[in-house]
């Protein structure tokens, strides 16, 4: 077939679709979110769900009807949708079911640099890393295999480095004669009580078993001889830099790095007079290696912060621990000129409220100058924090408590928090702002349940945020364009803060941005 040079994106794309996969869903986060988009414009079917747990349980009903699927998501995602995981480990699955997980080292969009690898461990499913866009491609089409094979879900962890930078792929011709979807009735498998899930436990771990040894003899991990001086054992990316860095070592790259190929590492490391693991974030083969009785060099405590290049490969070779350069400080991100969010955040920070706020362009509001932001953790965290708050601060300073939320975390993650305030209602009441500018926006303008408008933009159903504020019994329910109602949402803002009942208050105005990309006209956007 045609070489194409694609990002890593994509290339699983490219991947998903020659496997057969029947349909992909996910939530967007960046550095994941082209992936779904690149699929259904391929022609796949794809869906952004409200939520991570959400697309994998639909990437899961999808395998339960005989047929492959795959579930696309930031690191952080992977924490919401955790529940599925772990607990498809033990029901396996019919179809195949990839998790494609996108790792964020460095942090450039997120919150946290946790480690995804240490998820596949303590589920119990084989976790997969490409080092490029080929691999990313074939180790794409390698998951659906081994998860078909073993009917077991399978993780394809990339990083930003891979997810965004583009390399040329070779495509195979895609997979033929998949089976129709049917569903085949199967109570112990599908149905986790307690009874079930003993033996399905014993039957996850002779998978993983069989897995283990056919990667030892048979997984996509690679050596390449070089000096017998130095032998590197390197996983994803980093076999890269690490290749730059040390052209004349040998390596032993891994493919699959869950469950590991401990043989096959221990008898390289016994091939070389110096062995050195090369890896982001935790020292996960580092440890495993050691454990299994290998003597291995690893990276200083200083190199797991952030993303490896061939420099800091070259200083970990090196034994180098003097201080790191520091790279000169760019131009802090802010609120677009003319995002409605500013006014907002203007309004509430001249009021001195103490702002719970959440995952979204929005958090921009921490920073200078506005710096009207006072906690951000997890994608709808604003209200459980914000409650929190309220419940326990002195009555002056809790009624000056409000929690921000934006469109789609509030779908996300949000309408469970609403439940709570209220059901535990804190005696001076709460206020909760919803900022609805109708898209996703800090990913890529991607669509959600609020937006009426599906993956591909065309028309559906569309959640109503003031009938559910109303249909959970909040008593005020108002609706302003923070814009051109400036003065009234104050007002009422202002009112709703001197009240000992609950309020939300829906900020509604398109986002800018994503009416330029979509052609969307303001009254299309709200609905």
């Amino acid at each position: 077939m045609e070489r194409k040079f694609l990002m890593g994106n994509e290339a699983v794309a490219l991947g998903a679709l020659h496997a057969g996969a029947a349909r992909g869903a996910g939530y967007p986060g960046t550095p994941s979110s082209e992936i779904l988009e690149v699929f259904n414009q391929l022609g796949g079917k794809a869906e952004w769900a409200p939520n991570e747990k959400v697309a994998a349980e639909v990437a899961l009903g999808v395998s339960f009807a005989g047929v492959r699927s795959f579930a696309t998501m930031k690191h952080v995602g992977l924490n919401v949708a955790a529940d599925v995981l772990f607990t498809a480990a033990y029901s396996g699955v019919d179809g195949a079911l990839v998790f494609v997980v996108a790792d964020d080292p460095g942090m450039a969009s997120s919150q946290n640099e946790q480690d995804s690898r240490r998820y596949a461990v303590a589920a119990g499913v084989p976790l997969l890393e490409p080092s490029d866009s080929q691999e990313a491609y074939d180790f794409a089409r390698c998951a659906f295999e081994i998860s078909e094979r073993w009917k077991i879900p399978v993780i394809l962890k990339l990083t930003t480095r891979v997810c965004h930078s583009g390399t040329v792929v070779t495509p195979r011709a895609p997979d033929a004669d998949l089976p129709a979807a049917h569903f085949e009735r199967n109570i112990p498998y599908h149905v986790m009580v307690p009874g079930h899930a003993r033996p399905a436990h014993r039957r996850l771990r002779q998978k993983l078993a069989e897995i283990a040894e056919w990667n030892e003899k048979n997984g996509p991990n690679k050596e390449i001889k070089g000096s017998k001086d130095l032998g590197i054992l390197v996983s994803g990316v980093a076999f890269e830099h690490a290749r730059e860095a040390a052209p004349e070592a040998s390596f032993f790259k891994i493919g699959m790095s869950c469950p590991l190929p401990v043989k096959p590492m221990l008898d390289f490391i016994a091939s070389v007079d110096r062995a050195v693991v090369i890896e982001e974030n935790d020292p996960y083969m580092a440890d495993a290696v050691r454990a299994a009785g290998g003597t291995v060099e690893s990276a200083p405590e200083m190199y797991r912060f952030g993303e490896l290049n061939v420099n800091r490969v070259r200083r970990i070779l090196a034994g180098d621990t003097s201080p790191e350069a520091v790279p000169s400080k760019g131009r802090p991100p802010q609120l677009c000129a003319g995002c409605p969010h500013a006014v907002t955040f203007e309004i509430l920070k001249q009021n001195n409220c103490i702002v719970a706020g959440d995952i979204g362009c929005y958090t921009l509001a921490a920073l200078q100058p506005l710096a009207a932001m006072d906690t951000q953790i997890c994608m709808g965290a604003s209200l459980g924090v914000g409650l929190g708050l309220r419940h326990v601060l002195p009555r002056e300073e809790a009624k000056r408590v409000v929690s921000v939320i934006g469109d789609s975390t509030f779908v996300h993650s949000g309408l469970t928090g609403l439940a709570e305030m209220t059901y535990n209602v804190p005696e001076t009441g709460h206020v909760l702002l919803i900022l609805d500018n109708s898209t996703t926006a800090m990913t890529g303008q991607q669509e959600h349940p609020g937006t009426g408008r599906l993956l591909d933009h065309t028309p559906t159903n569309r959640l109503d945020y003031e009938k559910v504020a109303r249909a959970m019994n909040v008593p005020n329910v108002g609706t302003f364009d923070p814009v051109q109602q400036r003065a009234a949402f104050e007002a009422a803002l202002i009112e709703a803060l001197g009240k000992n009942e609950l309020t939300v208050l829906i900020v509604r105005r398109p986002c800018i941005l994503a009416m330029v990309r979509k052609g969307v006209k303001p009254a299309d956007a709200e609905g």
